[in-house]
């Protein structure tokens, strides 16, 4: 089993569809690093040699922020807006829909479940 950035990639996958279990690769990304590392995307992840590994651990360590660097980016951007007081910032502050989403009705995953007409708090 390859483990690449901390995570266990899926070793019946091809390559290319296993990258993205990794935050921060997504298809395209995946794409571009098997190009770079010279690695069929249609090779499977059991199939890799430690050099095949190693030259995708290359490509992403050099052109990619992947899980931690790139979940503290996110949440360094989203408190910055916060910190702002800009519209986004307040809608992340509050709990709802930051673009421009509709939150009459829909919206429960941003918002939580209901609270019922009845329901005292």
């Amino acid at each position: 089993m390859a483990r690449i950035s901390g995570v266990d990639l899926p070793r019946r996958k091809h390559i290319v569809y296993a990258l993205p279990y990794i935050y921060g690769i997504g298809l395209t990304t995946a794409k571009r690093l098997c190009a770079l590392a010279k690695v069929p995307e249609n090779r499977k992840v059991e199939e890799l040699t430690e050099s095949d590994v190693k030259a995708i651990r290359d490509a992403i360590d050099a052109n990619v922020k992947v899980e931690g660097d790139a979940r503290r980016d996110v949440q360094a951007n989203v408190k910055r807006l916060m910190d702002l007081g800009c519209f986004r910032g307040l809608r992340h502050r509050k709990g709802l829909p930051v673009n421009g989403q509709r939150t009459r009705t829909n919206a429960r995953t941003r918002k939580g479940p209901r609270r019922g007409a009845g329901r005292r708090i």
